[in-house]
């Protein structure tokens, strides 16, 4: 049997800048496939609006994605794949990857650091830390329950943590004070897993780990929905194939004034070329960011 390939790209969005955590993932993964990638700048943060607005924006920049013929889609965003995840696999005829079901797989079937995965070890008390409508939705614990219906689930509400990584205060005393703050009492929780249900929070990894404490495993929700995004690609014959050119094409809804820094902090690298869409237009109208 002959293998099959699809040179179209990948289509990636967020609320705003977060996801390119999980594009630089996919880059590491799959170094051959193109990304198209949304961030909607203009509108963010997601975090604070109710689940029909999500729903609502989510629905508009995927049909915007589609029209960039992209082959599969990943919802980068744990506030959108919390509330419109099954709306837009009911609406799309592409395969769509959300980050909440990789990461609860992954929390529910490793040890902790250094422990063997086995029975004996699949963990029984996760934590999971978010946006306020990402823990609001309950969808984590709901995904977990499916997988492990014994397992615990202890969630917190991290809201201040994006605004500080934005600023770039990744080492200042006050993000340390308010990660010590949101995280006291998951530490009194004998916590085997942590989820980092939002994809800016893997630029403070180190902080968390720190503050949680070495026995328990951090788990990078947009990570996760990276790999899974590449065995979906590979399971359905849909990867780019040998040899190819990968053409990477970025798209905000605002240009906000610190995108570049911000944005490659992110990515961990350059910037593929960028263009701003008309949030009052969307799907139709975009212009190029001048350089």
């Amino acid at each position: 049997m002959s293998e099959t390939w699809d040179a179209r790209p990948v289509g990636v969005f967020d609320s705003g800048l977060g996801g390119l955590t999980a594009v630089r993932e996919l880059f590491r993964v799959l170094p051959g496939e193109s990304v198209v990638y949304f961030g909607d700048t203009a509108r963010v943060p997601y975090g604070s609006k109710s689940g029909e607005t999500v729903t609502r924006f989510s629905l508009e920049i995927a049909r915007f994605l589609t029209r960039q013929d992209i082959k599969c889609l990943l919802v980068a965003c744990n506030t959108a794949s919390s509330y419109a995840l099954e709306t837009l696999r009911s609406r799309l005829e592409i395969p769509v990857v959300g980050v909440i079901a990789p990461a609860a797989g992954v929390a529910v079937t490793a040890g902790r650091p250094g422990a063997p995965v086995a029975g004996a070890s699949v963990p029984r008390r996760v934590g999971v830390i978010g946006t306020q409508a990402t823990v609001a939705s309950g969808a984590y614990a709901r995904a977990i329950a499916v997988l492990a219906p014994d397992t615990q689930v202890v969630s917190r509400a991290c809201p201040l943590f994006v605004p500080l990584i934005e600023e770039g205060w990744l080492e200042h005393p006050v993000l340390r004070q308010v990660a010590e703050e949101y995280l006291a009492g998951l530490r009194d929780e004998r916590l085997d897993c942590l989820i980092l249900g939002c994809t800016h929070y893997p630029l403070i990894a180190p902080l968390l780990q720190e503050v949680v404490g070495p026995q328990v495993r951090l788990v990078d929700s947009g990570a996760e929905a990276a790999l899974a995004t590449a065995g979906l690609l590979r399971q359905r014959g849909l990867l780019a194939g040998p040899g190819r050119d990968p053409r990477h094409r970025f798209f905000l809804s605002d240009e906000r004034l610190d995108f570049a820094r911000v944005a490659r902090a992110f990515l961990g690298g350059e910037l593929p070329p960028t263009a701003i869409v008309d949030q009052t237009d969307l799907p139709w109208f975009e212009r190029s960011i001048p350089h």
